[in-house]
């Protein structure tokens, strides 16, 4: 058993914290709101962000972020992506030495295009092996009613891998590890913008073959991105690749899928995020990841199409056919 923090009480952070508590770790959860911590507290749930799912007894929530993390060995980070680096800034000294970091996000920063363990590092002057990060197949709503699933823990550092691996894994929920930190961490933010498409074109109304057609061709294009940056070819086709893709793609549970439904029914940008209950990491690292896949000499031809339709650029109804007229088709070399 280990005593572990969660930072972030959203719908992702919440269930964590619950995969945890299931597996018998001391979890303490942190909330920016006193009453999401009166009701996890006094109720055993987090009703904004799971409704319907009832939380484990022992878990403890918090408002302090410094009594979140006293004397914890893992700390879960669970915020959302371009809010990282000023919360680690203002935790500083409450993050106790030497404990291992886990980043539950799914993003790139805005500025920087940095992935999140490099802001962690960066900003926290943590060492890459007190540095895990984990990624999968991993809806929220899904996991917390205990539907049986799989993620990956991924560290330069084998031994924290198997360490957050051991922590977070119960009778519906296994960690599997692996050292591709690069691959693991891109295979989460990169889906994020496949599954931002396809929402576009169901929003659209285009019918399965459509949606096949982009969700292939888009595994090929982030492979191909994942690979420049030095990602390991296996990890995109296991299950924080091809895996998160497929669970994130197609599922109405899935906020980047919704976003992008959005955007094919004719919604500006600036209204889906102002209808979104929580953020879509996917429509804040289009931009980034672009300017990223520039400086490696990387096409991508579909992030390229959904950036075109937020802009306004490109109707919605037009974004299938020309991803889909090309003539060579791609591959993940």
């Amino acid at each position: 058993m280990a005593k572990v923090a969660v930072m972030g009480a959203g719908s992702w952070g919440t269930t964590f914290a619950k995969i945890l508590a299931d597996a018998g770790n001391d979890v303490t959860i942190w909330a920016r709101r006193d009453d999401v911590v009166d009701e996890i507290n006094t109720q055993h749930r987090n009703g904004d962000y799971l409704p319907g799912i009832r939380l484990p007894k022992s878990l403890k929530a918090v408002s302090e972020p410094a009594e979140a993390m006293k004397g914890a060995e893992q700390v879960y980070l669970a915020v959302p992506a371009q809010s990282l680096r000023a919360n680690l800034a203002q935790w500083g000294a409450a993050i106790p030495t030497g404990a291992i970091l886990v980043s539950l996000m799914k993003g790139v920063e805005k500025e920087t295009g940095l992935r999140m363990s490099e802001v962690i590092e960066e900003v926290g002057n943590i060492n890459p092996g007190q540095i895990v990060v984990v990624s999968g197949p991993n809806l929220s709503l899904e996991i917390a009613q205990e539907q049986p699933t799989a993620s990956v823990a991924a560290s330069t550092n084998s031994e924290a891998a198997i360490a957050v691996a051991t922590a977070a894994s119960n009778d519906y929920f296994t960690t599997f590890t692996n050292k591709d930190v690069i691959g693991t961490e891109f295979g989460g933010i990169l889906k994020n913008l496949i599954a931002v498409a396809i929402g576009i074109v169901n929003g659209v109304g285009y019918g399965e073959n459509t949606k096949a057609s982009i969700m292939t061709r888009g595994l090929a294009e982030i492979s191909r991105f994942a690979r420049a940056y030095g990602a390991k070819k296996k990890t995109m086709v296991g299950l924080a690749g091809l895996g998160d893709l497929i669970a994130t793609s197609e599922s109405p549970l899935s906020r980047n899928h919704k976003a992008g439904e959005m955007l094919g029914k004719g919604y500006t940008l600036r209204e889906v995020t102002k209808r979104l209950s929580q953020t879509a990491e996917g429509l804040a690292s289009v931009v980034p990841i672009l300017k990223l896949a520039e400086d490696k000499g990387v096409r991508m031809p579909i992030v390229e199409q959904v950036l075109a339709v937020m802009e306004g650029r490109m109707e919605p109804k037009d974004i299938a056919p020309t991803l889909t007229h090309e003539t060579d088709e791609p591959t993940s070399e």
